[in-house]
């Protein structure tokens, strides 16, 4: 397993040691999380804070089912996109988003895929 890109408490948790649900909940989070955030990039690089928002609210509990250290940084998109914070606070959040997430998408892919 990799290092802390993620963890597996919650999911196992939550799987109650049904290691076929697990699997399952992987492979959800790889098919969707990974399209959404690009999406989710896009929206905030195109200001199209509704769309921002969709997507960052869409996947903000598939980081914490897999403790994805992205959840304060998702916050302050979702606030962007309600006008609370200027883009100026949108922009480091969404690039520690994208650093974060993608190495924890692509340490599952190895560990799971």
């Amino acid at each position: 397993m990799s290092t802390n890109a993620y963890s597996l408490e919650n999911v196992q948790e939550l799987a109650d040691g049904d290691q076929e649900f697990v699997i399952t909940l992987i492979e959800a989070f790889l098919e969707e999380v990974p399209l959404d955030l690009e999406y989710m990039i896009e929206a905030v690089n195109n200001n199209d804070p509704k769309a921002a928002y969709q997507y960052a609210h869409k996947m903000k509990p598939n980081f914490k089912l897999f403790n994805i250290e992205v959840v304060e940084q998702v916050k302050t998109i979702e606030s962007w996109s309600k006008g609370e914070l200027p883009k100026t606070d949108a922009d480091p959040a969404l690039i520690h988003i994208q650093k974060v997430a993608f190495t924890a998408i692509e340490a599952l892919k190895r560990d799971f895929a």
